[in-house]
């Protein structure tokens, strides 16, 4: 009986969850932790405003990028700009 709810849970959770969200793996770790690292120490940029930064950054960017986070944003201020926005930073 208990099996119903859970798979009505499930079906409705799935409903809610974007169908474009990217399932984040150890190269976007990987990316995310290097901005994290380059924007260390700058203004107005606790530790989970920059981490919320270099994932909005990270999840805007192509998955063949090969351009690091910190070379992409120069080249595309209006996300940067956005997850500047989104993140809660300046």
């Amino acid at each position: 009986m208990r099996a119903i709810p859970v798979a009505i849970l499930l079906v409705v959770c799935g409903a809610i969850i974007p169908a474009s969200a990217q399932q984040m793996n150890s190269d976007d770790l990987k990316w995310i932790n290097q901005c994290i690292q380059d924007n260390r120490g700058e203004p107005g940029g606790t530790a989970a405003i920059v981490r919320a930064y270099c994932v909005c950054m990270n999840e805007k960017m192509d998955s063949n990028e090969t351009r690091s986070v910190t070379q992409w944003e120069k080249a595309n201020p209006g996300a940067r700009q956005a997850c500047e926005r989104t993140s809660g930073w300046k």
